[in-house]
């Protein structure tokens, strides 16, 4: 088949790798146009355009897709399906209806969970013990169409967003293969979403990466992990940022806690730094200050005096 791809963070380079690899031809890619990046703020190609240019695939960066104008060098495409991955724009019906079988998403997350813009984080930010992969077919709702198929992926003990990411990436990548595949075969069947058990994935805000220490420590945890790589859990030491990359909550009768308010460093271990919660305790064991790179906790404890100091 004639195959678009609509993706643009790394997270959608899985899946435009296995369809590089798969036998269906990639007639185009459409991605979000180049970004001002680092210090220098000087304009960078997305992860996709960089992998489409190397394969010599055509790209098309379109600010938006809501005029036919826009939507130019899709239709000049003229493929059988477009595959949607983490593009960052929202398809009107026109472009949706462009491809001779329709839109493709791969969404992580086990539908109709966590519907939205970040499902890795909230799925790690709830406790859930499991989420996935859905291949869905594309309608204008958010997340809302029929499922071609699902991949469960375990969250493990100790998942960042980051591990969790990139397993689901690859997962994907494997399962819309799968898909486009029953698709050129005309033997792809989609089930509707369930109605109950709808949950919605809000945008991460980085406002939202400053721990409040009067919250349970598993919850705390949870942040710590669902943040790491970004945008980072954060708290403030003498009002100086320290950013936290790994933490893990602990047995309260373990930390000599005593009834110290929430944020309070009640212990320096060997190789953590322990804090009292709303509810339990917490150990951190990586860290960063200002200006400098992200450092186990002893290599901290051995430069500052911080017994009985409070963060926050």
């Amino acid at each position: 088949m004639r195959v678009a791809f609509a993706g643009t963070p790394d997270f959608a380079l899985s899946a435009f790798q296995a369809l590089a690899a798969s036998r269906h031809q990639l007639v185009g890619v459409l991605t979000q146009p180049d970004r001002p990046k680092g210090r220098g703020r000087q304009l960078a190609a997305s992860p996709v355009k960089l992998a489409a240019l190397e394969r010599g695939v055509p790209v098309s960066q379109p600010v938006t897709l809501k005029t036919e104008a826009d939507r130019a060098d899709l239709a000049s495409w003229q493929a059988d399906v477009l595959v949607v991955v983490a593009y960052g724009l929202i398809l009107p019906r026109a472009a949706l209806e462009l491809p001779r079988l329709g839109c493709v998403n791969i969404h992580a997350s086990l539908l109709p969970r966590w519907r939205g813009a970040a499902p890795i984080q909230r799925a790690i930010l709830a406790g859930d013990t499991q989420t996935g992969v859905s291949i869905m077919r594309m309608d204008v709702g958010l997340d809302t169409g029929p499922v071609f198929l699902e991949r469960v992926a375990d969250i493990g003990p100790e998942e960042t967003g980051g591990s969790l990411h990139d397993r689901l990436a690859a997962l994907g990548g494997t399962a819309v293969v799968q898909v486009l595949d029953a698709l050129a075969e005309d033997r792809a069947e989609s089930t509707p979403q369930r109605e109950d058990g709808v949950t919605y994935a809000a945008k991460i805000e980085k406002a939202e990466a400053l721990i409040d220490w009067r919250a349970d420590a598993l919850e705390i945890e949870r942040k710590v992990r669902a943040f790491n790589p970004w945008p980072i859990a954060e708290t403030r030491l003498d009002g100086e940022q320290l950013r936290i990359y790994s933490a893990r909550a602990i047995d309260d009768s373990r930390a000599a806690q005593g009834g110290r308010e929430p944020g309070t460093i009640t212990e320096v271990r060997v190789d953590s730094i322990v804090i009292a919660c709303g509810k339990g305790s917490i150990a951190l064991t990586e860290l960063q200050r200002p200006g400098r790179k992200p450092v186990a906790a002893r290599d901290l404890i051995n430069t500052l005096n911080l017994a009985g100091r409070r963060l926050g």
